[in-house]
């Protein structure tokens, strides 16, 4: 079992933990973890970007110019893709780019970034993270005591209202509960900070 210091609020040592070998202590999977980031990306894309093809331009009704005599090239329509304000070859269309992997990708995707915090030494287990009220003050002084880095990923296992209202304006610094994690959020956060009860429900979760 891959063994973990753990700490409180004050950045006191607590101990070790132990996370299980399959989870958090895999060769990481550099090419899965690529194959689902560039998913998450394109599912999070809008695809409202759109243009106007020739036959939906304005105008077009009358030959430009005759034919002949005028030394300009032959034209037969002000909404040829060639004239300005004209329409636009293959123009782009509204469009959905999402598409899934398989499952067994997605998971040794997270298993693989899991394991690289770990190796990395960028994870931070807290025996838990609680406040009495929002208050962005209380959780830089949490992140300071805990050397946590400018971008720092938070993880709780529930939703609390509390700690992600304390850290909604800390630039850097996302909360997300167990449930929602992802992999883009892992590898795009320096520091990894999960709670003791967090860590037991991935571990239940994905075991």
């Amino acid at each position: 079992m891959a063994k973990v210091t753990m700490l409180d609020q004050t950045g006191k040592d607590l101990g070790t933990i132990e996370l299980k070998d399959e989870i958090f202590a895999i060769e990481p999977n550099q090419n899965a973890v690529h194959a689902v980031v560039v998913n998450h990306l394109a599912n999070r894309r809008q695809g409202t970007q759109s243009a106007k093809t020739r036959g939906e331009v304005r105008g077009g009704g009358r030959k430009p110019f005759r034919q002949k005599g005028t030394g300009r090239h032959r034209q037969g329509s002000t909404t040829d893709p060639t004239q300005v304000g004209g329409g636009v070859t293959f123009a782009p269309k509204p469009r959905s780019y999402r598409y899934k992997l398989p499952k067994s990708v997605r998971r040794l995707a997270m298993f693989s970034a899991l394991s690289a915090k770990v190796a990395e030494k960028e994870i931070i287990v807290l025996d838990k993270l609680t406040f009495d009220e929002p208050k962005t003050k209380e959780m830089v002084k949490v992140l300071a005591n805990i050397k946590a880095a400018k971008k720092a990923l938070i993880v709780t296992a529930e939703k609390d209202e509390n700690v992600v209202r304390s850290a909604a304006n800390i630039p850097g610094v996302k909360t997300t509960p167990s449930s929602a994690i992802n992999v883009y959020d892992i590898v795009n956060h320096e520091s990894f900070i999960i709670t003791k009860d967090a860590v037991e429900k991935i571990q239940e979760v994905y075991s």
